[in-house]
């Protein structure tokens, strides 16, 4: 499975993105979904995760309210859409695969990433 991401950018406090994640070379239903983010000098953190279907999603506290994280398995693509953003959300964001069809958070339980967009909020 190939993980493709785009969207990111630099963006004002405050402001808005939408990332994308395109998977190929697999089953995209057959996958939970995750988005991570690492930040200069810190470890990679989970930020969101959706299960195989959809229907289930998770949330880090420290972006609740602001990311919503979504999937179309039709297109097999997985959504992060950010606002509200803080200049510590500044990271590099990025997705991956599980063949664990329920919501998972641990790096461990991944099996595919993609090489990452960078997000950058400064004014």
């Amino acid at each position: 499975v190939q993980l493709v991401e785009s969207g990111g950018g630099l963006v004002q406090p405050g402001g808005s993105l939408r990332l994308s994640c395109v998977a190929s070379g697999g089953t995209f239903s057959r996958y939970a979904m995750g988005w991570f983010r690492q930040a200069p000098g810190k470890e990679r953190e989970s930020v969101a995760a959706i299960n195989y279907s959809g229907w289930n999603t998770y949330y880090a506290d420290s972006v609740k309210g602001r990311f919503t994280i979504s999937r179309d398995n039709a297109k097999s693509t997985v959504y992060l859409q950010i606002s509200s953003l803080k200049p510590e959300d500044t990271a590099v964001y990025s997705c991956a695969a599980s063949r664990i069809l329920r919501v998972v958070t641990t790096v461990e339980s991944y099996d595919y990433w993609g090489q990452g967009t960078q997000v950058t909020v400064s004014s």
